[in-house]
């Protein structure tokens, strides 16, 4: 490991135990039909116990949930709209005893899945919509805080990649964290944030993916658990040396599509 193994993260009734190098694999399901990653798009609430199931019975601790796709070139839905989505599949379920994530943006979509229960929240803006703080800070739920070049994914401009970029993410995110902390969240993930599409030259924001990936110490140094959404590439071998080489630099949650293969990777290494 590259830095003092992270607390264990409470969500709600859960418990996410971390000692001993374990990671545990958050596996997607898309709730949103414009999603490019279609093997984990759901199309209805049957559809999504069937891929959640499978992504279980493979290995995954936790079922990230999104209704709402954050690629730029996609529409925002509504609060209602994503919400709509999400309902019964979200229902069905904690009924069957998920962990659950949700992954949005939206502190509307937020207070509505938190009444049903969800004990993860995805917070794919960053936590620096004040709004969504004070919704999180006044429940009993984890919080994913991810860097974020803009004021959600959908607002993403060109990132502009001149030497690393890590050291700026580290100080914001730690900055991010006191802050939360002082609002008495302190059930924190730091997430690096390399899973959100950027429209800038893609062979440097490959590259700095990377880069990040190498220096998740620096990241574990912040005293939380670091989730890495593996970036998904049009090949598999790309996007599993990437899940590879988080495992080897000490991720402590992995978001992937692929469960299974990354799971055997992660067992092979000796973190599951």
């Amino acid at each position: 490991m590259t830095a003092a193994t992270p607390p264990d993260l409470r969500a709600g009734t859960h418990r996410l135990e971390f000692s001993g190098g374990r990671v545990h694999l958050m596996g997607v399901l898309n709730l949103s039909p414009e999603s490019k990653n279609t093997p984990t798009v759901a199309t209805d609430s049957d559809a999504a116990m069937s891929i959640a199931d499978d992504h279980r019975r493979k290995g995954a601790s936790v079922i990230d949930v999104g209704a709402q796709s954050s690629h730029f070139d996609n529409a925002e839905l509504s609060p209602d709209e994503e919400l709509n989505r999400l309902g019964d599949p979200v229902r069905r379920l904690l009924d069957d005893g998920f962990v659950v994530s949700i992954d949005t943006w939206k502190p509307a979509v937020v207070a509505g899945m938190i009444e049903l229960g969800v004990s993860i929240i995805n917070d794919t803006g960053g936590l620096q919509n004040p709004e969504m703080v004070d919704v999180v800070a006044s429940a009993e739920v984890a919080a994913v805080v991810m860097y974020l070049e803009g004021a959600t994914p959908l607002a993403v401009g060109s990132i502009e990649l001149e030497g690393s970029l890590v050291g700026q993410m580290v100080d914001r995110l730690g900055e991010r964290v006191r802050n939360l902390a002082d609002k008495g969240m302190t059930e924190v993930v730091v997430d690096p944030g390399i899973g959100i599409s950027y429209q800038g030259d893609r062979s440097l924001y490959d590259r700095h993916q990377i880069d990040v990936i190498r220096r998740l110490g620096d990241f574990r140094a912040l005293g939380k658990p670091v989730l890495l959404p593996v970036p998904r590439k049009k090949e598999l071998a790309p996007t599993l040396a990437l899940a590879t080489l988080a495992l080897e630099h000490g991720a402590d949650l992995l978001r992937v599509h692929d469960v299974e293969a990354v799971a055997g990777i992660a067992r092979m290494m000796g973190r599951m």
